[in-house]
């Protein structure tokens, strides 16, 4: 259900190469959601990196969208940066995984599958 890959990469040179990798692929970066810095702006301890980048790409979510309505809930794609003990890891959830749970459309299933092959591609370019 999830993919997540090491990277010798420091922290923020992973993000600046997911972040490239995400265009390179026609995707786009809707948002990034600085976890770490958050949670420490609000008084919490938390040691380690977080960050999620919204992905999305406008042809691919249209047809999610056309097919069914109700799966803008499961949009956009999420990728995450992040530290654990010291190490840089990047991951998401396989949007093939998710949207199975949701839905059983075979046209779902195909653009599921189209967008795990280019996010995984992302991350592994990004390490």
């Amino acid at each position: 259900m999830y993919y997540t890959v090491d990277t010798p990469k420091s922290f923020e040179q992973a993000n600046a190469d997911l972040d490239a990798a995400v265009k390179r692929h026609g995707f786009g970066v809707l948002h990034v959601h600085d976890i770490g810095n958050t949670l420490r702006s609000k008084g919490q301890s938390f040691d380690e990196g977080c960050r999620v980048f919204e992905v999305c790409n406008p042809a691919q979510a249209a047809r999610v969208l056309a097919s069914d309505m109700r799966m803008n809930m499961a949009l956009p794609c999420r990728i995450s940066v992040y530290t654990e003990k010291g190490k840089t890891k990047i991951g998401m959830i396989k949007p093939l995984d998710m949207l199975s749970m949701l839905s059983q459309d075979p046209a779902l299933t195909q653009v599921a599958k189209e967008v795990e092959e280019k996010t995984t591609l992302m991350i592994n370019e990004a390490k």
